[in-house]
């Protein structure tokens, strides 16, 4: 039987990010995905646009899980990324009430790069993230949200091999299972990601060419396609390959229009070689 995902995030209407992202990208991989938006906003909240108009959907996720538990509706997977505080609760509620025995749960805890929270979060915000983290099968962070989970301070560029290995372990005693870094450089032409399996403590690496310009919604576009991929069968280590090239491509596609297109990357022009990439 086919499987299906859930994934929780919110909608920005303009910006190539979050459900926008996530709903393309992983229908794309061949999984069936249902979507339950936390937010509605007219676009993405990063700099570049002076403002923006948010809907808050907090109080319909109750109201949804309700009529999913009568209609018998279960989800294999969930995968949430942009979401806020007063929603957290709710979210760990509809993965306990709205899975079949033994679903995954991909954790995406998007809320901060660059050294910095997102506009709206506040600095209490990450300690409610990390109850989402813990009992995730598998958790995203970049370094910045990383380094948020932790309540260190953010490296930037200033760390080796052993500082990745050891924020790793440190993120998995939140209670995650398995912990993949995005954004991990050791070489200045190569950037990729760290793969730490908690139960053998072990580490994977994968690293793709560092093209040197910054895009918004990256991060989504690598872990809608980390979470497609895994749902294919395919192992962590595999699915971060997957996705890392995947980002590439679709920046490579984005490349000759990044002065009017700075909001986000043209995934969708890179789909043909996620499939590909997946068959």
């Amino acid at each position: 039987m086919d499987k299906k995902l859930l994934t929780i995030q919110d909608i920005s209407c303009v910006g190539q990010c979050s459900l926008t992202v996530a709903l393309p990208i992983i229908s794309a991989c061949g999984i069936e995905t249902a979507i339950l938006p936390g937010a509605l906003l007219s676009n993405h909240t990063a700099a570049g646009y002076s403002g923006w108009t948010f809907n808050d959907l907090t109080d319909e996720m109750p109201k949804i899980l309700e009529r999913w538990n009568k209609e018998n509706i279960k989800f294999d997977a969930f995968y949430t990324g942009y979401v806020t505080k007063t929603q957290i609760a709710h979210i760990l509620q509809i993965m306990d009430k709205a899975a079949v025995p033994g679903a995954l749960r991909i954790v995406d805890p998007a809320m901060a790069d660059n050294g910095k929270l997102y506009a709206g979060f506040d600095d209490n915000f990450p300690q409610e993230m990390a109850k989402l983290c813990k009992g995730a099968d598998y958790i995203l962070p970049n370094l910045t949200e990383a380094s948020f989970l932790l309540g260190i301070p953010y490296a930037g560029s200033d760390y080796d091999q052993a500082y990745i290995e050891k924020i790793s372990r440190d993120l998995a005693k939140l209670g995650a299972k398995n912990v993949v870094i995005t954004g991990v450089s050791f070489e200045k032409d190569k950037v990729g990601a760290s793969v730490y399996h908690a139960d053998t403590d072990t580490f994977e690496y994968y690293f793709n060419e560092k093209i040197d310009v910054a895009f918004h919604g990256t991060g989504d576009v690598f872990s809608s396609a980390f979470a497609g991929a895994l749902m294919r069968g395919t192992s962590a280590i595999q699915a971060a390959k997957i996705a890392a090239d995947f980002v590439v491509e679709a920046i490579k596609k984005t490349l000759d229009d990044k002065k009017d297109h700075w909001y986000g990357v043209k995934f969708e022009k890179a789909i043909p070689s996620l499939i590909k990439a997946l068959n």
